[in-house]
């Protein structure tokens, strides 16, 4: 690890002009590229106190030994000259999108003498004209062959048209009029290339021409009563409209534009570019990267635009490039846009209308492609396994962690404070065995504490199974000594109710809180053969909590209090994804690019989903409370009868016993125990219109 002040350059000797500057490390390779509008203000910042550096800038600059620059006279060279240098050098700590897979593109070969209409993948070719990319090849193939009959340009390989030519035989399609046959010469050099240019203007999106000039034509023929000639005619035009229509309008002032989102999270970004021509989506792509240097949305958007447009020229460029942020010099992208088509580009982000809600679906393609990315990622076991040894070797274990148990805390202001605990076991989510506890032993806002709770509440189990099944006994304690904490039961609360019984699992839940009940459908529904909830019978060899150094001595202490030291214990604090370790002062920094700490923030990001969505059905539970919820043996349809009967809980309160016993399905000993109920629940405080100033009368019927 170098030590940036060995290597820093003094203030004077770096320019105060734009310009570009390059990282090399101590073999003179070069592992960074980046533009300035002032050099001397950039390169200085990297050499500022490593503690203020974000830990991704932090490791570059200290693997870096050396730095070097150059200076251009413009801001958009700038731009130019870093694309260039990262398609050069390909630095590791500058962003680089992937494709996720390989796009076909329609192609016609304008350099050739005979034009030809080809399926393309792969780098771009000079003198060749490019439509889309498409999703799949055989959409490319319909859409030709729909087109062959008014633009019969040549689709043959250039075998097949030398042997064609040889033999003075055209292909199958010269004798179904769906090639010109140039190979035989039944059309010039000129007239075929006509046709592939008109071809091409029809995909560009300047339809409207050629269609009205077939139907032009298609009734001229009719006048002169030339019927066969109408009907190809017409034929023609019907087959245009059908290409048409693969792609549907999605902006109608026939806009040619570029739309991009982004998807991202702390380790990885997903790009999505729909392109439109005329007005429809004539193609999309996607790319993944991972974030291997300290950049936001703007950031990915501006490497997205030199990858994209870096080697096109002309029309290749649209006239509108719509993003989600703008890069932060976007006066310099816009030029430099500008230059490579030759005319001027709108850089901007959508407001309102069409194009807006166009964009909320590229960025919902975004985001689905980043999920899929993941789950591909996740769902590799040499991938897992490589994860597993990179956390088992970061922490200091003996072996692998194959279960990793995460806790999280979730609540809204301090109410309805609740956590979850998620299982992965061999870097897979095990959804039957998530938990989820409601934090009982105090009230309010105080996450350590409630870490606390849980994790001693979840282990005191763990050993009472061991204990139950005889795998573990606890000595007994010495004179004056307190007894182990998992000899002494769980006190209820104060407070605590038994709970009515779950529909789903008919048994309340434990006295400690704890909630066996899996949200996932799918899998089992939390309980033993003989109708007992599971017992936390499996140890992890991992536990991380949703934290930094304060969750994580909550944890190591509750263990140490119940006297288990075999389970190691982290923290993944979500701001810098640093690794906190019990005891220790500075926390791990794996690489961004860890295998290990993706499963670790897939293991913390599942953790928080399952509390939060916990959390709010707790919420909207008591939200929607009402006084009859606790009449005992009134079901949901005779709750409604009452309600609908009176016009509100306030009018029902109000009414006699011999009132209610008027609603159908209502007995006198039900009314006399709604009455009771009613009479015991305090009226809430009355409804104020916070704009007037009024006091509303109460009308919600599921509310008192």
């Amino acid at each position: 690890m170098a030590d940036p002040s060995s290597y820093r350059p003094s203030p004077g000797q770096i320019p105060d002009s734009p310009g570009v500057y390059k990282f090399r490390d101590e073999h003179r390779r070069v592992i960074y590229v980046g533009k300035a509008k002032n050099l001397r203000q950039r390169v200085a910042s990297y050499f500022q106190d490593l503690a203020h550096l974000h830990p991704r800038t932090r490791t570059m600059v200290t693997t870096a030994s050396s730095v070097e620059w150059t200076v251009v006279s413009t801001e958009v060279e700038a731009l130019q000259l870093e694309y260039t240098w990262i398609k050069e050098f390909d630095p590791r700590f500058n962003v680089k999108y992937r494709d996720d897979k390989s796009y076909p593109y329609l192609a016609v070969t304008l350099n050739e003498e005979f034009p030809r209409v080809q399926v393309m993948r792969g780098a771009k070719k000079k003198g060749v004209r490019y439509f889309g990319p498409y999703g799949h090849a055989w959409a490319i193939r319909e859409t030709v062959d729909l087109m062959l009959r008014v633009f019969p340009v040549r689709t043959c390989s250039a075998g097949v048209f030398k042997n064609a030519a040889r033999t003075g035989r055209p292909c199958l399609l010269g004798y179904i009029d769906k090639c010109s046959a140039p190979c035989v010469g039944r059309v010039t050099p000129e007239e075929h290339r006509a046709l592939a240019e008109d071809f091409c203007d029809f995909m560009a999106g300047r339809t409207g021409t050629y269609i009205r000039r077939l139907e032009k034509d298609m009734m001229q023929a009719a006048e002169e009563m030339e019927y066969e000639r109408a009907a190809r005619l017409r034929d023609d035009a019907g087959a245009l409209k059908r290409a048409m229509e693969k792609s549907a309008v999605v902006l109608a002032d026939a806009t040619d534009a570029d739309l991009i989102a982004v998807a991202e999270d702390e380790l990885e970004a997903a790009l999505q570019i729909f392109h439109v021509r005329g007005g429809r989506v004539r193609g999309h792509r996607g790319w993944v990267t991972d974030k291997v240097e300290a950049v936001d949305t703007a950031g990915l958007v501006e490497h997205a635009l030199q990858q994209l447009y870096g080697e096109e020229r002309g029309d290749a460029v649209p006239k509108e490039v719509l993003v989600p942020a703008l890069p932060e010099d976007t006066e310099a992208v816009s030029q430099w846009l500008a230059q490579r088509r030759g005319a001027q580009v709108s850089l901007r982000i959508p407001q309102r209308g069409d194009k807006k809600d166009l964009m909320a679906t590229v960025q919902r393609n975004a985001q689905q492609a980043l999920g899929l990315h993941k789950t591909k990622r996740a769902s590799d076991l040499t991938t897992r396994s490589r994860a597993l040894e990179e956390i088992a070797e970061a922490l200091g274990l003996d072996a692998a962690p194959l279960r990793i148990e995460c806790y999280d805390i979730s609540h809204l202001q301090g109410d309805d404070v609740v956590a979850s605990m998620v299982v992965f076991e061999d870097g897979l989510a095990r959804k039957s065995e998530y938990r989820r506890f409601q934090i009982k032993g105090f009230e309010g806002q105080d996450d350590v504490r409630s870490m606390h709770e849980v994790i001693g509440r979840r282990f005191k189990r763990y050993l009472q199974e061991k204990e139950r099944t005889g795998e573990w006994e606890q000595p007994p304690p010495a004179s004056g000594e307190a007894p182990h904490p998992a000899q002494v039961p769980p006190a209820p609360h104060p407070a605590q109710v038994p709970p009515a019984p779950h529909p789903a699992q008919g048994a309340p839940l434990p006295a400690d809180g704890t909630d066996f009940r899996d949200t996932d459908p799918r899998g089992d529904d939390g309980r033993e053969d003989d109708g007992r909830p599971k017992r936390f019978a499996y140890p992890p060899q991992l536990v991380v909590v949703d934290g930094g150094q304060p969750q994580v001595a909550a944890a190591r202490r509750a263990l140490d209090e119940l006297g288990i030291d075999d389970i190691a214990v982290c923290g993944l604090a979500k701001r810098l994804e640093e690794v906190w370790l019990p005891d220790d002062d500075d926390p791990v920094v794996l690489p961004r690019s860890s295998e290990g700490l993706y499963l670790l923030q897939r293991v913390r990001d599942e953790a928080h989903r399952f509390a939060i969505t916990y959390q709010r059905s707790k919420r909207a539970k008591r939200i929607r409370s009402s006084p009859l919820d606790d009449v005992a043996g009134l079901g949901e349809t005779r709750k409604q009868a009452l309600i609908k009967h009176f016009g509100s809980v306030k009018k029902l309160r109000q009414a006699t016993i011999e009132e209610i016993c008027k609603v159908p399905g209502i007995g006198r000993r039900t009314a006399e125990s709604v009455a009771a109920a009613l009479a015991s629940a305090a009226p809430a405080a009355p409804a104020v219109n916070t704009a007037t100033g009024e006091i509303m009368e109460e009308d919600d019927g599921g509310t008192s």
